[in-house]
């Protein structure tokens, strides 16, 4: 069952070691029709090995039942995110916000990082500059905005700070051989490193997380959760002697290290499905290792402000899929640089189309706002965003499918056709579910580009003209947009008009049917949403859609558009004429 939640001896396979893949042909890859070779090499403790053969659906099945299935952020966390790196004040919160109200942006979440802690220690706030968080958060919430606060596992050495006098109560930092606690240098200067490899550590530092709930906080960025350290230990993170727990085996930072982001991620996510049972927690790490899908997901870290950056956000998201790791997305726009309107659009019309969506800024390179990019991209970015809130219920469906099935929202071209070569070497595009593809732009000066299509017929979702693949067609990509193609005969949930749900049906080519899955979200808890299966048919010259359910075929629940004929038509539930 890919449902179930596992407690895997992590440490036994977390130990350090270089992986070598060896290609069948020089620069040519591996596959079936191309026999590679890969070489694995442990430091330390027993390793095992699992081989699992099939499609790629099944592989990913099985990875789930192996190491979890991926829990499902709330629903308002698949939509946009906004973070920088010093917003400095409360004012500076409202201002963005405001800014992003007047123009008609959406917007799901803002993203406070260190600069609201006291002295940059964790759990603390700034009574300076943000002297009533929690009346900020509430004014947020009633405008559909979360506050997300950013963890990062160091804390303050220095005795009255809270939480450190608390973890030495508790014995919860990690210590050396000699049993001196192990310190670092980072953000609050020295600081001490909570054992998360431990339960009981992990239910002390799950129990902190009450505090930024009380301030108003609704999810949670882990940030230097390698731990990183700048003391120079010969390494950026602990020193490889440090002790830990490892759920009572024993160890140190060679088997710890790989597991530590898992850990804090864990120790967050069921501290806070404790406080707070009702609601699903929000939680997403800059480190992680397998399973870390079981308690949130992840984000790129800092990314270069240039085209290879973009580039190397979408292999970053495609790849992580692959791993298991279904909800994560880069910085758009990059957070080491200063990205030209051009790039920064093309940036954020990709992470549209991205399970985590969030611009995050270098303070050297302005806010990072649509608008401080000029009214251009600005009429552009919210056309973006816009696509985005209308696709937000096909992306609660891609988020339940992944709990279920472990199958990322986020696919290579040839996730359904691996034998494909050609599309095997395609890096350029994606797959969004079953239903979209999706070509982003990536290089500069760009208005038409090519992209290879899987077998079968896809519109193109702007000028809805149909393409035959598998093959590879030249589409125009102006500035307004990246292009979309539909898969014919997918069925997807989409917001109407009037907000509520809608199917939108890209109409099966003829002789064919089609179809899709709508799950329907049961809020932000946990309870089990309905499933509901649909079928698209052609009969005679009409589309057809029907519900399929155990008590047998009746009309859809929503009302229905079909797309992909003469022209998009709106009708009631059921049918379309040619």
């Amino acid at each position: 069952d890919p449902g179930a939640q596992r407690t895997p001896r992590h440490a036994q396979l977390a130990a350090p070691g270089p992986v070598v893949l060896r290609e069948g042909e020089e620069g040519a890859g591996s596959g079936h029709d191309r026999p590679g070779g890969s070489e694995l090499r442990m430091a330390g403790g027993p390793l095992r090995s699992w081989v699992v053969v099939g499609t790629p659906a099944r592989v990913l099945l099985v990875w789930a039942s192996l190491t979890g299935a991926p829990a499902v952020p709330p629903a308002w966390a698949l939509g946009h995110h906004h973070a920088r790196r010093r917003f400095g004040s409360e004012q500076e919160v409202r201002r963005t916000v405001t800014g992003y109200q007047e123009r008609g942006l959406p917007l799901d979440a803002v993203h406070l990082d260190v600069d609201h802690f006291d002295e940059r220690q964790v759990f603390t706030v700034d009574r300076d500059r943000f002297p009533k968080l929690p009346v900020l958060a509430d004014e947020l919430r009633r405008d559909g905005i979360h506050l997300v606060s950013v963890v990062d596992p160091a804390v303050g050495a220095a005795p009255g700070n809270a939480v450190y006098d608390s973890g030495l109560a508790e014995d919860a930092f990690v210590r050396d051989a000699s049993g001196r606690l192990v310190e670092g240098v980072v953000g609050p200067g020295e600081s001490v490193y909570p054992d998360f490899t431990h339960a009981r550590v992990r239910a002390w530092w799950g129990g902190l997380y009450a505090e930024r709930l009380a301030q108003g906080f609704a999810g949670f960025w882990h940030d230097l959760d390698e731990p990183t350290s700048f003391t120079a230990f010969g390494e950026p993170t602990l020193p490889r002697s440090a002790r830990y727990a490892l759920d009572g085996r024993g160890g140190d930072h060679r088997e710890a290290h790989n597991v530590y982001g898992l850990c804090m991620a864990r120790a967050a996510y069921e501290g806070v499905r404790e406080l707070v049972p009702e609601q699903r927690p929000f939680v997403f790490s800059r480190s992680g290792w397998a399973g870390l899908q079981r308690y949130g997901g992840t984000w790129s870290g800092g990314v270069a402000s240039g085209w290879p950056g973009l580039r190397a956000s979408l292999a970053l998201v495609v790849g992580l899929g692959l791993c298991g790791v279904p909800y994560s997305g880069p910085d758009v726009g990059g957070s080491d640089g200063s990205p030209s309107p051009e790039l920064f659009l093309r940036w954020f019309q990709l992470g549209a189309y991205l399970p985590l969506f969030r611009t995050h800024a270098d303070p050297r390179a302005g806010r990072g706002e649509p608008w401080e990019f000029g009214d251009e991209v600005l009429a552009h970015a919210r056309a973006a965003l816009l696509e985005r809130r209308r696709l937000l219920p096909y992306f609660v469906t891609l988020a339940h499918l992944a709990r279920r099935t472990g199958a990322p929202y986020v696919r290579p071209l040839w996730w359904g056709s691996p034998e494909d070569r050609g599309l095997r070497d395609c890096g350029d595009a994606f797959l969004l579910g079953d239903a979209l593809l999706v070509a982003p732009v990536l290089d500069p000066g760009t208005d038409r580009r090519a992209v290879h299509l899987p077998r079968g017929v896809w519109y193109d979702t702007a000028t809805q003209r149909a393409y035959e693949g598998p093959g590879q067609v030249l589409v125009d990509a102006p500035l307004s947009r990246i292009p979309v193609l539909a898969r014919a005969g997918a069925v997807l949930p989409v917001r109407g008009e009037d907000g509520g749900p809608e199917l939108e049906v890209w109409a099966p080519a003829r002789g064919r049917t089609g179809g899709g899955l709508v799950v329907r979200d049961a809020g932000d808890g946990f309870g089990e949403p309905e499933t509901e299966r649909y079928v698209a048919r052609w009969e005679g010259r009409e589309v057809v859609v029907e519900r399929e359910g155990e008590d047998g075929v009746r009309e859809p629940s929503h009302p229905v558009r079909i797309r992909g004929l003469a022209q998009g038509v709106s009708l009631p539930p059921g049918r379309a004429q040619m």
